[in-house]
């Protein structure tokens, strides 16, 4: 595997990583302000914000050098 795609998988994996964590943290407060937590719900918002963030990082990752 090229060195640069294994740079990429990192950055975007990390990136990934913390949009999983900011949406299930967000959604975790927005269950205790309700009242209810659905955590099939939660985990599901998750894994697609999750999976949005691989998509967009597809465009470019300024952690990555493009040269």
């Amino acid at each position: 595997m090229k060195e640069s795609l294994k740079v990429w998988l990192r950055a975007a994996g990390i990136r990934a990583l913390k949009t999983f964590a900011q949406t299930a943290a967000a959604a975790l407060g927005v269950g205790a302000t309700l009242g209810a937590y659905d955590m099939k719900a939660i985990l599901t918002t998750s894994a697609i914000a999750a999976a949005l963030s691989l998509l967009t990082s597809c465009a470019g990752l300024p952690e990555v050098d493009n040269k």
